[in-house]
């Protein structure tokens, strides 16, 4: 498969620290300030917004380079329609909520915000989804479906904290908020993913500072090997549920000008 090259990136996380007590702790992103048009969604809807936003600065680009049906979107998550699902469940939310109770409700946000009409899918689960997602938006990318593909990634988990707090494997472990979005246009590397299942005979490493970040763990990856000026292939890796996933990148991964 062709490798997409990496035209522009947003990534917003927030920070974690070795020295978290030992129990679950949850480093929020708050709540960024919304519009008029958007006061009334929800937090992870505005974040995702929000890493579009700091995607297309980054790119030095305005909203009409990304809108109309040339541009896929790929969006992934693993815990992000969670806190709308518990307020629903628990009575504490208005029926205008309902909708986010899917994961599409914040990809549809991003849509129609910024425009976005070309191809479209979600994948569910940890960091092997959002391999999966950079996969499916080269494969897109590959047969000419659209020019570009965004794939976007949140996750938050301050409004279920505590029933986090209640699965051993991630006692001790801080939960790193996060959301990301990564344009990628048509490169001339290659990429290779994959993905077998079977438990890791090696120590899990931990996504971020000694946090836990689910599905955006590999877009912080790729953000940090972007930041550390780093050159040659790059490989990305990603365990979810008894899943190991693998994707090699074999391209300059220079970022393309606007």
């Amino acid at each position: 498969m062709r490798a997409p090259t990496l035209r522009a990136l947003g990534f917003l996380a927030a920070p974690a620290s070795r020295s978290d007590e030992a129990r679950v702790a949850v480093r929020s992103l708050g709540r960024p300030r919304a519009s008029g048009g958007h006061r009334r969604a929800t937090r992870e809807c505005l974040l995702a917004l929000a890493a579009v936003e700091a995607m297309l600065e980054d790119g030095g680009s305005g909203r009409k380079a990304i809108e109309g049906e040339r541009t896929g979107l790929v969006y992934t998550t693993a815990a992000a329609y969670g806190p709308s699902n518990r307020a629903f469940i628990e009575g504490s939310s208005s029926g205008i909520h309902f909708a986010y109770t899917a994961p599409a409700g914040v990809s549809a946000e991003v849509a129609i915000e910024f425009g976005v009409t070309g191809p479209y899918a979600i994948f569910l689960g940890g960091p092997p989804a959002t391999l999966r997602g950079i996969w499916q938006a080269a494969l897109w990318l590959e047969a000419n479906a659209c020019d570009r593909a965004l794939v976007l990634t949140v996750e938050v988990f301050d409004e279920c904290a505590d029933l986090y707090g209640r699965v051993p494997r991630l006692l001790g472990r801080p939960l790193v908020e996060a959301a990301g979005c990564a344009w990628l246009e048509p490169g001339k590397g290659q990429l290779v993913f994959e993905s077998r299942r079977g438990k890791d005979p090696r120590p899990r490493q931990l996504d971020r500072d000694g946090g836990e970040m689910f599905g955006c763990a590999p877009l912080a990856a790729l953000d940090r090997w972007r930041r550390e000026g780093a050159q040659g292939p790059l490989e990305l890796k990603g365990v979810w549920r008894g899943e190991q996933a693998r994707l090699m990148w074999r391209d300059d991964m220079v970022t393309q000008e606007a």
